[in-house]
């Protein structure tokens, strides 16, 4: 006799994850939670939660989500990818694209048609890759399509090649190195060195209003689950298992008939697409995107957050976002200059004490705690007796 699952996929989903479970019921507490604090609750009430945490914590978020894409490929497939700062600032450049071709004739130049940094450098017509930017349709359809096909493209001639290891690590920096130095430059029309800023409104709404600002920080926690879910269904499914073949003997996973880079490219393209949402929800929460994003340090700093957090775990990944990004604000705040020796002393002493990162430290804890409660139980019995 078969007995019938009637339980929803979502169900069967996190049944056996319960890290994603509490995950998922955080970011869903928080979105209520935070965006009721800051329009509800007056300014000097103790419950008011103020604009420029909300957007700090959306801006936390959205490096989670980016920490996730990085775990997918790094954490369960073995790709140490260098360059997902790329993807991160290409989604981040479409979003900011959209958001300037929103200004209008609103510029300090005032011209309708090209964005201030345009008419400055006397250009005279819009280029035609910005041509449909003024829909926010085209503009989330290229969020994907840009890191997508670039990593599709780079993806497919790296795997072919049978390009891994430190070898696949260093060409994804030089590829995001490659792209900070285009984009760099004023002839690109991506704003050169400045990038692109000063916008003023997102589908119609005001981006100084708070209440669009609880939209975007609720916006960044759907995305997040979302990001989580899908990255989840793909890690315990089939494919994911096959995704952790590959990561522990390619080699036997190809003698035994499949197409290794296919997988691979895959996974790439969808983590990248994950880092190209991430960038756009970025963008217009911090109100600036500029070549900056395409700096290699970026692409490690997102590997040491994975790291910290606890790699092939997904939610460590998201922990290790958060809690590295917050010691990054309070300590450029109070020792801006040693902030780079403790980021990199933090991630010596995750390789080397905590190779399974926060999560493992945890679980390691909790396992000694229940082991001393399994001793101390039979101990107790015998006194009794």
């Amino acid at each position: 006799m078969t007995i019938q699952d009637n339980r929803g996929p979502l169900t069967r989903l996190l049944m056996s994850d319960s890290g994603g479970r509490k995950l998922i019921l955080l970011m869903l507490v928080l979105a209520v939670i935070i965006p009721f604090c800051n329009l509800v609750f007056a300014e000097g009430s103790f419950f008011h939660i103020s604009t420029y945490t909300m957007t700090l914590l959306g801006k936390y978020l959205c490096y989670a989500l980016l920490a996730i894409a990085v775990d997918l490929i790094w954490g369960y497939c073995g790709i140490l990818s260098l360059g997902h700062g790329a993807f991160f600032a290409l989604g981040g450049y479409a979003m900011g694209m959209y958001l300037m071709r929103q200004i209008g004739d609103r510029g300090v130049y005032g011209n309708a048609e090209l964005p201030d940094f345009m008419v400055f450098l006397n250009w005279q017509e819009l280029p035609w890759y910005w041509y449909g930017f003024d829909s926010f349709a085209f503009a989330m359809l290229m969020v994907l399509l840009a890191p997508g096909i670039l990593a599709f493209v780079f993806g497919f001639l790296a795997f072919r090649s049978r390009v891994t290891g430190v070898y696949l690590s260093i060409i994804t920096q030089a590829m995001t190195y490659a792209l900070l130095l285009a984009f760099f430059r004023n002839d690109m029309g991506f704003g050169g060195n400045n990038g692109l800023t000063d916008f003023k409104d997102i589908l119609g709404f005001s981006l100084q209003s708070d209440s669009t600002r609880a939209v975007l920080f609720i916006a960044s926690v759907l995305a997040l689950i979302g990001g989580y879910l899908i990255s989840r269904f793909i890690v315990t499914s089939k494919l994911g298992r096959v995704l952790v073949a590959i990561r522990d003997a390619e080699s036997r996973a190809r003698f035994l008939g499949y197409r290794v880079e296919y997988y691979k490219l895959f996974v790439f393209v969808v983590s990248s697409m994950l880092a190209g949402v991430a960038g756009a929800l970025y963008v217009p929460q911090v109100g600036i995107i500029n070549p900056g994003e395409f700096a290699p340090i970026n692409s490690i700093e997102i590997i040491i957050w994975v790291a910290v957090g606890g790699r092939n775990t997904l939610y460590g990944a998201v922990i290790g976002a958060v809690l590295v990004n917050y010691a990054k604000t309070v300590f450029t705040g109070a020792f801006a200059e040693l902030w780079l020796f403790l980021l990199g002393g933090l991630f010596v002493l995750t390789t080397l004490w905590l190779p399974k990162g926060m999560v493992g430290l945890w679980d390691l804890i909790r396992e000694k705690y229940r082991h001393r409660q399994n001793t101390a139980a039979p101990l107790a019995q015998g006194d009794q007796t």
